[in-house]
C-alpha cells in the first residue's frame, strides 16, 4: 500500500505521517457517532413539542441532518418566530458545512459519483474525526464510520423522541426544552480553542440574549452571527496598529543607529585630520 499524506498536520512539514490501525479509527468514529446520535431524542421531543408533526420532524433529520440548524429552526418556531426568520437562522448556521466540504473534498478525494451522497454527511462531527486522521485511508474510514453511525442513530432517535413526546404530553414540564441548547453547547465548547473563537462566542451570546426580549424570535440569532465579522475586524485593526507600532519602533532604532555611526565616523575623521596636522607640524 502506498502511503498517502493527508495534507492536514503533516502537509509541508516534510515528515511521513504515522498510520493508525483501522480498528482505532473505527472506534473513534463509533464513539462520536453513538454519543451524538443519541441526542436525536432531544431533537425529536423538542420538535414535536414546538408543534411540528411526526413526518415534518423526521424529514428534518433525514434531509437537513445538521443538529445545530435543526434545533435553531424548531426553537425559533417554538418562540413564535416567523418561518422565514427560523429558516434563515438555520441556513446561516448550516453554511459552515460548505467550508468543511471544501476542505474534506481535497482530503478524502472521493470518486465523483459518491461525492453528492458524502456531502450530506459533512457536519461538525464527521469533519472533526476526519481531520484528526494522519492518512487518507484513515480519514475515509473515520468519515464513513462517523457519518453512517450518526445518520442512522440520529434518525432513529429522532423518531423515538417524536413518538415519546406524544406520551409525555407537555414536554416543557419535563425540562426537555433545555436539552437543545445543552446539546448545542456541548458540541460547541470543545471547538472554542483560541481567544478569537471564544471572543466570537461570547459576543454572540451577549447579542443573542440581549436582543431576545426586544426582537421577534429568530432575529437575534441572525444578528448574533455578526459577532464573527465584528471580532475579526477588531482583531485585524488591532493587529494593524501593533504592526505599525513595531515598524515605527524598528525604524526609530535604525535611525538612532545611523546617527551613532555617522557621529563615530565624524569623530574618526576629525581624529585623523588632527593627527595629520600634528605630523605636518613636527616635520
Amino acid at each position: 500500500m502506498t502511503r498517502e499524506q493527508t495534507a492536514l498536520t503533516h502537509a509541508g512539514a516534510g515528515t511521513e505521517p504515522e498510520p493508525r490501525p483501522d480498528s482505532a479509527v473505527i472506534r473513534d468514529g463509533l464513539g462520536v457517532g453513538v454519543a451524538v446520535g443519541l441526542s436525536g431524542v432531544a431533537f425529536g421531543v423538542t420538535s414535536a413539542g414546538s408543534g411540528l408533526s411526526l413526518l415534518q420532524t423526521c424529514l428534518l433529520s433525514l434531509l437537513v441532518f445538521t443538529g445545530a440548524s435543526q434545533f435553531t429552526l424548531v426553537a425559533a418556531l417554538a418562540a413564535g418566530g416567523s418561518p422565514f426568520a427560523a429558516a434563515a437562522g438555520a441556513f446561516f448556521l448550516g453554511v459552515r458545512n460548505t467550508f468543511y466540504g471544501l476542505r474534506l473534498s481535497q482530503l478524502l478525494a472521493l470518486p465523483r459519483a459518491i461525492r453528492p451522497f458524502a456531502a450530506h454527511w459533512v457536519i461538525d462531527e464527521t469533519t472533526a474525526v476526519t481531520l484528526a486522521q494522519p492518512t487518507r485511508r484513515a480519514a475515509r474510514i473515520g468519515f464513513t464510520t462517523t457519518g453512517l453511525t450518526l445518520y442512522v442513530l440520529w434518525n432513529l432517535t429522532t423518531l423515538l423522541g417524536a413518538l415519546g413526546a406524544e406520551a409525555l404530553g407537555d414536554t416543557a414540564a419535563w425540562g426537555l426544552d433545555a436539552a437543545a441548547p445543552a446539546v448545542f453547547l456541548a458540541l460547541l465548547a470543545p471547538m472554542l480553542r483560541t481567544t478569537t473563537e471564544r471572543a466570537v462566542a461570547g459576543l454572540a451570546v451577549v447579542l443573542g440574549l440581549g436582543l431576545l426580549p426586544v426582537l421577534p424570535g429568530g432575529v437575534p440569532v441572525l444578528i448574533a452571527a455578526l459577532a464573527a465579522p465584528a471580532v475579526l475586524l477588531f482583531e485585524g485593526r488591532a493587529g494593524g496598529r501593533r504592526t505599525g507600532a513595531e515598524k515605527r519602533d524598528r525604524y526609530g532604532r535604525e535611525d538612532q543607529r545611523d546617527q551613532r555611526d555617522q557621529a563615530n565616523q565624524t569623530d574618526h575623521e576629525r581624529a585623523d585630520h588632527e593627527q595629520a596636522e600634528k605630523k605636518g607640524q613636527e616635520r
